[in-house]
């Protein structure tokens, strides 16, 4: 670690580049029509990913930056599935054929809050009107606090193959501050009962920068996780935005821990997770040595989306649900955010699109140069213009940002390669930043870059 790069760019806001352009650029300028139009448009022979946004939880986690409703009560949970079945309906009859699908994702909330027999439901009618591509992925997001053995066994039996399991700190100090209290043993049973079902490949989700996390507790948790084995680990860094969600009002500020101890936990996680024989991907992910995420990154073919780092190449994604994003080729699209504009938009029969960005020739381009950074730490500016159609040399000098990364030594630019220094990669976000056209003073709904 350089602490002079760690002081100097530690404390930018910036994206995560899930996408590009970001969430922020989005507009009502897409209506439903535009997305129906881009549905209809779409290529034959195209495949595509889905993601479903099930927007219910048992309790709030103050750290949650997700869009997410608090329900004790089934029924809203019963009413949006229903709104949900319909809208699949909608987009598929605006398809002029059937998309085959390599990916389908459940996020949340909690997607494992509704009943065994819904999730079996609504898996059905995916595959009737999606059919799977061999080898298809089916992940689902799961809260092993409120995971049950009937749910568990409805996984199995409806093909789910990845599950990613919430954890973030087993440290007790930490789980109160952040209402998140969950056991190594609840976390045991949940993965040893999804193995036993079938479902073999499993990830972690883990945050650092939490109120009163430690690197002794970082690493502790870690530890414990390490006794179950998971195949992948996804380590995030906790992005307070009070004003953005208010439920974060109830972390105390003062027991967050400042941009150098965010930095030497990110930091202790990822060497641990490496000593256990974990690979890092990219940013913020690790995989065991066989997973196919290696393999893809060692063939300088992963990608990053809303879910973040993937497999999956497909450039049509399509989001289901209230505030799902998908996207095209022809740009982005976002669901309403709301749940009743949500149901009251799907009941009158029209998509549920209430903004979302049409792609120019410049973003795509952007777009693809951010992408490789992210995944691979370092990009061919060259050779990705050339594909479209662009002059490298007019890009890089439209951007002094570059030369001061370079001077800075965050960067080395070998006529128009450019890599990140092997001791700045944990300043990947701020080197894509370069690239970014749009990031401006929107900056404060970002995290830390460090």
């Amino acid at each position: 670690m350089r602490d002079d790069l760690r002081a100097q760019y530690g404390e930018e806001r910036l994206p995560r580049y899930t996408s590009y352009p970001t969430a922020p650029q989005f507009s009502d300028a897409i209506a439903h029509e535009t997305y129906a139009g881009w549905l209809s448009s779409l290529p034959v022979g195209s495949s595509a990913s889905l993601y479903l946004h099930v927007p219910f939880c048992r309790s709030m986690c103050w750290y949650c930056g997700c869009h997410t409703t608090i329900t004790q009560r089934d029924a809203p949970i019963v009413d949006y599935l229903a709104v949900l079945r319909r809208e699949i309906d909608l987009v598929t009859g605006k398809l002029r054929e059937e998309l085959p699908v390599r990916h389908i994702h459940f996020g949340g909330g909690t997607p494992t809050i509704m009943e065994p027999a819904e999730f079996q439901e609504l898996i059905g009618l995916l595959k009737d009107r999606f059919p799977l591509a061999p080898g298809a992925e089916i992940a689902v997001e799961i809260d092993p606090r409120t995971l049950t053995r009937a749910m568990t066994a409805a996984l199995g039996e409806a093909g789910v193959t990845r599950a990613s399991l919430g954890v973030q700190s087993f440290d007790p100090v930490v789980q109160r501050a952040i209402n998140r209290i969950q056991s190594v043993e609840q976390t045991a049973l949940a993965t040893e009962g999804l193995r036993a079902a079938g479902v073999q490949g499993v990830n972690y989700d883990l945050i650092y920068g939490l109120p009163h996390q430690t690197v002794e507790s970082c690493i502790d948790t870690v530890r414990q996780c390490l006794e179950l084995r998971p195949e992948r680990f996804s380590v995030f860094g906790y992005a307070h935005v009070p004003s953005f969600k208010k439920h974060q009002r109830k972390i105390d500020e003062a027991a967050l821990p400042d941009g150098p101890a965010r930095h030497a936990q990110a930091e202790a996680i990822a060497q641990t997770l490496v000593a256990a024989g974990y690979c890092r991907i990219g940013l913020d992910h690790f995989a065991l040595p066989d997973d196919a995420m290696v393999r893809a990154q060692v063939d300088g073919v992963l990608h990053r989306n809303f879910q973040g780092y993937t497999t999956d190449p497909s450039d049509v994604l399509i989001g289901f649900g209230a505030s799902a994003i998908g996207r095209l080729s022809q740009g982005y699209a976002q669901n309403e955010i709301v749940l009743g504009r949500y149901a009251e938009r799907i009941s009158r029969g029209e998509l549920a699109t209430a903004k979302g960005y049409a792609l120019t020739p410049d973003d795509r381009l952007r777009a693809d140069l951010i992408e490789r950074i992210m995944c691979d730490f370092t990009v061919d500016v060259g050779e990705v213009c050339r594909a479209h159609g662009a002059s490298p040399e007019d890009l890089l000098q439209a951007i002094p940002r570059l030369r001061v990364l370079e001077g800075d030594g965050v960067i080395r630019l070998d006529g128009t390669v450019l890599a990140i220094a092997e001791d700045a990669r944990f300043l990947v976000r701020s080197v894509a930043s370069a690239f970014d056209a749009y990031l401006g003073n929107s900056g404060r709904t970002h995290s830390r870059a460090v």
